[in-house]
């Protein structure tokens, strides 16, 4: 039996060390008063560098309660944790106890430090007689050190009603190093808003969030998915959002609609970053402040890799010509940047001062340029880094002036598979790659999808640097070495109904030194997945943007 998979019969395993009896804390802060179970969202495990990493759970007896607060007595509650060298949870390397407080939703966030690196490690909690899943977290390898091959996998998109987390379970199987979430983790829509054809498979409890205790009861759905709960329990997590975390295609101070009074848009915006900070397994440094949460931050995998996690939402400007697909002269406007001129800053100077193998962006919306439209016109989606020209161009040429060794972007958003090459110029297809994108669909955001030949899809045919498309729902895992990066573009076909199979519908790999992606690999085409006519310009679009 796996540690996972041992995780309901934890309270037969020797329990955890009591604390000092003889503290105040201890005394005042004891487990007493829960009547049930309080570990019902799971653990996590995030952050990691090359010495700990950070530890995570909510209380909740309760998770589905309506004023947010998990069915919790209004008071702290110490949580006891130890970290283990051993899958079987019997060498204790760390332990101590944190207090979950209230006014933080009964969150712990425990950062471990000082252990040895490159190593596996598994962790739990325990609160009065009661004991947490079993989770399992590892350090980074120590910054001189490549360590071995590192296996990344990168996911978006979950929308709870659309379908099962039927790829989180395959995740957790896949047990990887580490796992990046680039955005959309839950949707923030009441019953039966956004709607897939057919009717969606299962229901959004409460209204639509735009309070602390409306964040919290809807992270707390999510939470209480086992299929999310296995794939956090199985690998730590570096977590970025995208919009629906707080209000579709927000901007800023803008909300969706700007034209729609929305007097309490930032007290909405406010209460959605506490919630999330209140259920991630972020550090201290992320700690909202307000209306403000830092969340860009840089996290080394030894010598092999860079990870910057951008946030494209907090600081860009708004959207230059509404959120669609635009010819839009706003899109040029040097002045205009969607990450805001601090970030941009830190970011071209972590590219300077990199010496990793690989340097690898992950954010949250589409890099490439993607024209639909065949004539002089171009068309673009001003979501995306395609209605933030200059700044996309500041960005490669960053990355291009300070002879970063291999730069590779990987992104969600818009729920299909996508490999390209990167450009400088996109107007220029003879010109140069100089780097590479990696895009991962939805988790289960439009439903089971449908297969098609990607040699046919008509924004390769018009976009010659798009290499690959798939529109279905999975995720993307990496192999990272010195030589290459692979990714395994996996696909779960079937998300309305739970437990699909799941299957590498193609791999890319990107060779050190060689900027853009190389297909070695791609599944034939399963005619029974088909969709009854070929993907157009039009349903592509209307895919990417049929949200209310």
């Amino acid at each position: 039996m796996t540690g996972l998979a041992a995780a309901a019969v934890l309270p037969a395993t020797p329990a955890l060390a009591d604390p000092d009896p003889s503290s105040e804390t201890a005394a005042t802060l004891a487990g007493r008063g829960l009547r049930t179970d309080p570990f019902t969202l799971g653990v996590a495990s995030g952050d990691p560098d090359h010495g700990g990493f950070v530890i995570w759970t909510r209380l909740a007896q309760q998770p589905m309660a309506e004023d947010g607060l998990g069915g919790m007595p209004q008071r702290p509650f110490t949580v006891q944790w130890q970290i283990y060298a051993d899958e079987r949870a019997r060498r204790v390397v760390r332990a101590g106890v944190a207090v979950a407080a209230p006014e933080w939703g009964h969150s712990v966030h425990v950062e471990v430090d000082s252990l040895p690196s490159d190593r596996e490690y598994w962790y739990r909690f325990r609160v009065g007689p009661y004991v947490s899943p079993l989770g399992r977290a590892r350090t980074a390898p120590h910054p001189l050190s490549y360590g071995g091959a590192l296996s990344m996998a990168f996911v978006s998109c979950a929308q709870y009603e659309h379908g099962f987390f039927t790829s989180y379970r395959h995740l957790a199987a896949e047990r990887p190093d580490l796992v990046l979430h680039l955005g959309d983790y839950q949707y923030e829509y009441t019953k039966n808003t956004y709607t897939i054809p057919g009717g969606n498979v299962r229901h959004h409890e409460g209204p639509e969030t735009e309070t602390l205790a409306g964040y919290r009861q809807r992270h707390a759905q999510y939470k209480s998915d086992p299929d999310l709960q296995a794939a956090h329990a199985a690998s730590p997590w570096l977590v970025v959002w995208d919009d629906h975390e707080l209000d579709n295609n927000w901007a800023d101070e803008v909300p969706e609609k700007p034209e729609v009074p929305q007097p309490n848009f930032l007290s909405r915006r406010e209460a959605a970053f506490r919630a999330y900070y209140e259920n991630m397994p972020l550090r201290r440094t992320s700690i909202p402040r307000g209306i403000d949460m830092q969340l860009y931050r840089r996290v080394r995998w030894g010598r092999t890799a860079t990870f910057h996690m951008l946030d494209t939402r907090q600081y860009r400007d708004d959207q230059g010509c509404g959120d669609g697909y635009r010819d839009c002269p706003a899109a040029v406007d040097p002045a205009r940047s969607i990450t805001g001129a601090e970030q941009e800053a830190w970011l071209l100077d972590g590219f300077r001062h990199s010496r990793a193998q690989w340097d690898i962006l992950g954010q949250q919306v589409f890099f490439a340029q993607r024209d639909n439209n065949a004539g002089p016109a171009k068309v673009t989606s001003q979501d995306a880094w395609d209605g933030y020209v200059a700044s996309r161009r500041r960005i490669t040429q960053g990355w291009i002036d300070a002879e970063v060794r291999n730069a590779v972007v990987i992104t969600g958003d818009v729920h299909a598979h996508w490999a390209s090459d990167l450009k400088l110029d996109y107007d220029d297809p003879t010109g140069p790659s100089v780097g590479s994108e990696l895009v991962a669909t939805s988790i289960s955001t439009g439903g089971d999808g449908a297969d098609s030949d990607p040699a046919t899809h008509p924004f390769l045919k018009i976009n010659p640097h798009l290499k690959f498309y798939n529109n279905q729902r999975g995720y993307v895992l990496t192999k990272i070495e010195r030589e290459r990066m692979t990714a395994d573009f996996k696909v779960v076909p079937r998300v309305q109904t739970p437990g699909s199979e799941v299957y590498t519908r193609a791999t890319f790999v990107v060779e050190d030194r060689v900027p853009g992606v190389q297909q070695t690999y791609l599944r034939p085409l399963d005619p029974t997945l088909m969709a009854a006519t070929e993907m157009t310009v039009e349903e592509t679009v209307r895919l990417e943007t049929e949200r209310p």
